[in-house]
């Protein structure tokens, strides 16, 4: 009798614990959801305000707000030239660097005849290092240099371990994924500065996972480069933008010949893209592709994965 005594006084205290440690699991449980709801939406207003807002707001004047010309690294892809016609668009003078000289031209004089701006081009290799600079210097000394957009790349579509990788191709890297952004913003710069206005756009396409050790590398490079840049000039009215774009379609390239919402014609990724300029210092630049990163943050890694192969086909 004592020993079933004992049992049911057991069972009440650990009942009465385990209740006590229910309520409080609840009350932190509660908070968590609460906190977690409290980000989401946070967020989804950020989300909202950058795409948003610039439709909302009146049509910006690019030459009085940043200046008349506009320089173009990695012009002639797909990219590139869309961005260029974006800011042509807006009534900038355009100035293109690639390597591709006949490219170059014609995208030159299209812009030009298409969008009624001065046009002009440079056709430098950035392979080539330090000796290609002093040309460009001379080209863009007595230009009005508004906006600079950084999108020379040389990312390699079949990524090599570095120990295979030929010192060519080394150098290569970081001559066109990191010291052209470096260098073309400290040519730039000085005027922007001088005449307290001005914008940089790094381009820093988005990962999927197979770059090589260098060239994933030079990408947090420029990303670091450009949050620390912003916070160095944003004093003298220059703003700094990171522009990471996911998949954006290109009708040279089969794989991403297909425009769909998670991987648009780049026409559509740059007309949105120019918008959230002075708006967000680190942004994808498209609105599904904002979306997207925000998924991945609340949604399971195997979601996320299927929706990254989805966006590719």
């Amino acid at each position: 009798m004592a020993a079933v005594d004992s049992f049911h006084l057991l069972y009440r205290e650990v009942a009465k614990t385990c209740h006590n440690h229910l309520e409080f699991l609840a009350v932190v449980g509660a908070l968590y959801t609460a906190r977690k709801s409290l980000c989401i939406l946070s967020d989804c207003y950020r989300l909202l305000r950058l795409h948003l807002t610039p439709c909302l707001l009146r049509r910006r004047d690019f030459v009085r707000e940043y200046g008349e010309w506009a320089v173009v690294t990695g012009a002639t892809n797909s990219l590139g030239k869309a961005y260029a016609e974006a800011l042509a668009k807006r009534g900038m003078n355009v100035l293109l660097i690639c390597s591709k000289r006949e490219t170059l031209h014609s995208v030159s004089e299209a812009i030009a005849v298409i969008y009624g701006v001065n046009t002009n081009f440079i056709d430098v290799d950035f392979s080539r290092g330090p000796e290609v600079y002093p040309s460009i210097m001379g080209a863009l000394r007595d230009l009005d240099v508004g906006i600079l957009v950084n999108n020379a790349a040389g990312f390699d579509e079949r990524p090599e371990p570095i120990v295979e990788m030929p010192e060519d191709t080394v150098w290569e890297i970081i001559h066109v994924n990191v010291a052209a952004a470096v260098m073309m913003a400290h040519i730039v710069l000085p005027g922007m500065v001088a005449r307290k206005r001005g914008a940089i756009v790094n381009v820093i396409p988005g990962s999927d996972g197979k770059s090589d050790a260098q060239t994933a590398a030079s990408k947090a490079y420029l990303e670091t480069f450009s949050r620390k840049l912003d916070s160095e000039v944003s004093a003298s009215g220059i703003f700094v933008q990171c522009l990471t774009p996911l998949h954006v379609g290109d009708t040279h390239r089969k794989r991403y010949g297909t425009f769909h919402m998670f991987a648009p014609s780049p026409d559509v990724y740059a007309r949105h893209a120019v918008r959230t300029l002075g708006f967000s210092t680190r942004t994808t630049g498209y609105w599904a592709h904002s979306l997207q990163v925000l998924a991945c943050r609340w949604i399971p890694g195997w979601l996320c994965s299927s929706i990254g192969r989805f966006a590719q086909q």
